[in-house]
């Protein structure tokens, strides 16, 4: 069967977007082709900034996450993600670093969602706006380790069609998940029709098997566990049986038996479609503990009748197991298991009910695998994160549209390791770089909007960096926990003594004689609890470099038809975008050469002029054995090739602009 195959198409599908002006969400079509399109732009690196960690102090409890070494090998970048992109992945120095080792890109794009916000407009054309991310989905995808992935971040307006999208560009079978967060924690009531509280995160793998890193259990989970039978161990019920009751032929399996009870004689099986969850031998040592039990013929109609199956697909090599010796005789009021914890395979209802086993809490995973709907009692809402942003800058006016910082920790722990470089083209108010930072992550983030990059983006991450931004995940509060020596009830948690106790000083606060009550007291003190220390996870550090794109050095007389330099084109400028358009190394400024780049054993030299025949011989003769040349200046002199080819085949004269986007730079020699 030929495999079937979903594409969306869109308006202009085939051609190119290149920005209508400088830090503004505005583009226009342009041919692919178009020299404005196909510019690669390099990167000004501006100055480095620095940060202080703060020492550590007895007053605090530190996780382990503050004692990693803060990253400063990191990148922010002012200027349009889609020239980002393309430096990040063309420019050879850049590609080198970061082409094939991005483990996460997180991106919160425009959402398209129509409106005005005071940063910027998002009402883009949805043609225009497919295209925007199109074309940025695929320098992403360079970027991207065979193990990496990309978290896109989205509402309702256009998820269905990213999701067709991102089939398209990083293949419908490395779809990974669809992620629920609960923006909202209360209905808001000045919408139309229903009440949106959730945004989605689409997930995609470069390859069929990205990182997905399991997540720390619970607490609340931990607090489930109680011993109320007197156990060493805290433990909670479970059902002892598994999944599936019969194998691929539709016989079934080895653990579906029955199980006498020793009191009732009634048999017991697995439920339908289950089977008993451990081996034979093991299920029946632990049978042991309540009884002695031996092999006995299969009672098929009564296996039938328990488990669904029909009779000709059970196993008549199969005994049951019944109670050796003959049954318990209790009285009504006696229980099976008096005076004793429960075994860890027990009957229920005293001895005269089903099968339950004990879970016991140390031998359970201290890892979980992540859900797909994420709470906002679990990661923040987006009041959350509104107030984090309040609490960075308070003279400020707040963010539009900020994410909690646990949002992003939930992303970051799933998709990366410590070290692991993440990326996020449209930082906004800079949380992902921050939420990185401060878990060891590496990471490069770029901002389009001048006043976005300065008044948040920027400011934020020095404050990161310095140890002053006190809020988000930097901190964990205490737990309520028992009180020493304080043993709580079974299926009472903390916080829910704390509230009981708390609701219980309310009720009794005018009555004296109830607060002196022994059994008042005796209350309190069962249900009495205690905070632990707050936990410190960040404490400063590290720094990152401050980048800014560099202007345009080529554009299109539409007049005469042809490409022409931009004043900027000139100097250092023009040689580090005519080295980065042909993919050449650039060669360090303080190196004692007469030329600008390097591509294996080709070198470049860049000639703000027109060259002739004496320059040309003259550069040759700085080659060594085995070297090639390529020159490429504003004009080229007759001759000039005639001598460069007689030198070697590699050897060439270019003119600058006109022949440098149809290039071919052929194989690295």
């Amino acid at each position: 069967m030929t495999k079937q195959r979903l594409e969306l198409t869109w308006y202009n599908k085939d051609m190119a977007l290149i920005p209508t002006e400088v830090g503004k969400y505005g583009y226009t079509w342009v041919d692919p082709s178009d020299p404005r399109y196909c510019e690669t732009h390099t990167l000004v690196m501006d100055e480095y900034v620095q940060g202080t960690q703060s020492p550590k102090s007895d007053g605090f409890e530190y996780s382990e996450r503050a004692a990693l070494t803060p990253q400063d090998d990191n990148l922010l970048i002012l200027g349009e993600s889609g020239d980002v992109l393309e430096a990040l992945t063309r420019v050879p120095e850049l590609a080198d670093k970061y082409v094939g080792k991005v483990k996460l890109i997180y991106i919160d794009p425009p959402f398209n969602t129509q409106q005005a916000f005071s940063s910027y407009d998002d009402a883009l054309e949805h043609s225009v706006w497919l295209t925007m991310m199109r074309d940025r989905l695929l320098h992403m995808r360079t970027l991207l380790s065979d193990d990496g992935s990309i978290w896109v971040h989205l509402d309702d307006v256009q998820v269905h069609r990213m999701r067709l999208l991102l089939d398209e560009v990083f293949g419908a079978t490395n779809f990974v998940a669809e992620v629920i967060w609960q923006k909202a924690n209360s209905p808001r009531n000045d919408g139309k029709g229903l009440s949106v509280d959730q945004d989605i995160i689409l997930v995609y793998g470069k390859s069929s098997q990205p990182q997905i890193n399991r997540l720390p259990r619970l607490s609340s989970r931990d607090e489930l566990y109680q011993a109320p039978d007197g156990d060493p161990y805290r433990w909670i019920s479970g059902d002892p049986a598994a999944p599936h009751s019969v194998n691929s032929q539709g016989i079934q399996v080895p653990a579906v038996f029955g199980v006498q009870n020793p009191v009732t004689g009634e048999l017991i099986f697995p439920a339908k479609n289950r089977q008993w969850a451990k081996r034979r031998d093991v299920f029946q040592q632990w049978l042991h503990e309540t009884a002695e039990y031996e092999d006995c013929e299969p009672d098929l109609e009564a296996r039938a009748r328990a488990t669904g199956l029909r009779i000709e697909q059970l196993r008549v090599d199969i005994p049951d197991l019944r109670v050796k010796g003959g049954l318990f005789r209790l009285d009504e009021n006696e229980t099976l298991y008096a005076g004793r914890p429960l075994p860890r395979l027990y009957f229920t209802s005293g001895g005269r009910g089903g099968l339950k086993i004990k879970k016991y809490l140390h031998e359970i995973s201290d890892t979980r695998i992540a859900q797909t709907l994420w709470l906002h009692s679990e990661v923040g809402h987006s009041r959350t994160a509104k107030n984090e942003m309040n609490l960075l800058f308070p003279q400020i006016a707040a963010f539009a549209t900020p994410k909690p910082e646990r949002l992003l920790e939930r992303v970051i722990q799933i998709a990366t390791d410590p070290g692991d470089i993440v990326v996020d083209m449209f930082a906004g108010s800079g949380t992902t770089a921050a939420v990185a930072q401060k878990m060891g992550r590496r990471w490069v983030t770029c901002e389009l909007l001048e006043d976005t990059f300065n008044t948040f983006t920027r400011p934020r991450l020095e404050k990161v960096i310095n140890d002053q931004d006190p809020g988000g995940i930097t901190r964990t509060k205490g737990e309520r926990v028992a009180a020493d020596d304080v043993e709580l009830p079974e299926g009472v948690s903390p916080d829910d003594a704390a509230k009981f106790t708390s609701v219980l000083n309310k009720l009794i606060s005018d009555d004296p004689d109830l607060k002196k009550s022994p059994l008042v007291k005796a209350l309190k003190a069962t249900t009495k609890t205690k905070s632990t220390k707050e936990v410190i996870n960040w404490r400063g550090g590290g720094g990152f470099q401050v980048a800014h794109l560099s202007p345009a050095c080529f554009d299109v007389d539409e007049e005469l038809g042809k490409v022409v330099l931009t004043e900027a084109a000139t100097g250092q400028t023009l040689i580090e975008s005519v080295a980065a358009n042909l993919g050449f190394h650039l060669l360090h400024p303080d190196d004692d050469v007469v030329f600008e780049g390097r591509k294996g054993r080709t070198l470049l030299k860049v000639h703000e002029g027109i060259v002739d025949e004496d320059n040309a011989l003259t550069w040759l003769g700085e080659l060594q054995d085995g070297e090639s040349l390529v020159i490429a200046a504003l004009g080229v002199a007759d001759g000039v090739n005639r001598a460069l080819r007689r030198f070697g085949k590699s050897c060439r004269a270019i003119v600058i602009p006109d022949d440098l986007f149809r290039f071919d730079a052929g194989e690295e020699s």
